[in-house]
């Protein structure tokens, strides 16, 4: 089932640290054997490359590290390319089974990417795999955390403070400019077409 693979790949626990590709370019097809066994053949993720790259190119923009004040650090980088992924997450959730696979393989090749910038700085199979769960649980609690700030009722202000600045000190107008670029985002989303978002168009 599509959404058990997206669930497995929320909670997969191997991860690279150095994340995200927001510091490097999304790699070719890593050779991951491990990997492999677990999502299957790498084929099936090259549909979703566009839209990942447009996540990652989102998550790059200056504004958010100028304007926002998001540390403009590796570690800053990876927040913002989880909290765009998680929005777009969001968004093909609630296509429901029509984007549930898509869903799965974006996960899928966001974990790819981060096994991959791990293994570009050097870190050994058993670390990576540890890092690599650890970021997979950071995406996994910014997608619940979101989607109760969204979608729940819950304090979506709260959910950025803590999961993009991790809970250090930020200015009022800081913490206003990021979420309240990612509610527009979220919005905006809300009113693409399934298509072209996963040939990569972000509005």
């Amino acid at each position: 089932m599509p959404a058990r693979r997206l669930r497995a790949a929320v909670a997969l626990p191997n991860i690279r640290p150095e994340l995200n590709g927001a510091s490097t370019r999304p790699l070719p097809e890593p050779p991951l054997s491990f990997l492999a066994r677990f999502f299957g053949p790498p084929r099936d993720r090259l549909a979703l490359r566009p839209l990942y790259t447009a996540v990652v190119a989102r998550a790059r923009d200056p504004s958010w590290y100028r304007e926002g004040g998001v540390p403009d650090t590796l570690d800053g980088r990876f927040e913002m390319v989880t909290a765009v992924l998680a929005l777009v997450l969001l968004r093909l959730e609630a296509d429901g089974d029509a984007a549930a696979d898509a869903a799965a393989l974006l996960a899928e090749t966001f974990v790819e990417d981060m096994d991959g910038t791990l293994r570009e700085l050097g870190i050994g199979d058993v670390v990576v795999g540890r890092k690599v769960g650890k970021l997979m649980g950071a995406l996994g609690g910014r997608l619940g955390a979101f989607r109760d700030g969204l979608r729940g009722g819950g304090d979506f202000d709260a959910a950025v403070a803590r999961n993009v600045f991790r809970g250090a000190p930020a200015s009022g107008a800081a913490l206003a400019c990021v979420a309240g670029g990612l509610r527009t985002l979220d919005a905006r989303l809300g009113e693409a077409e399934l298509a072209n978002l996963l040939e990569g168009k972000l509005p």
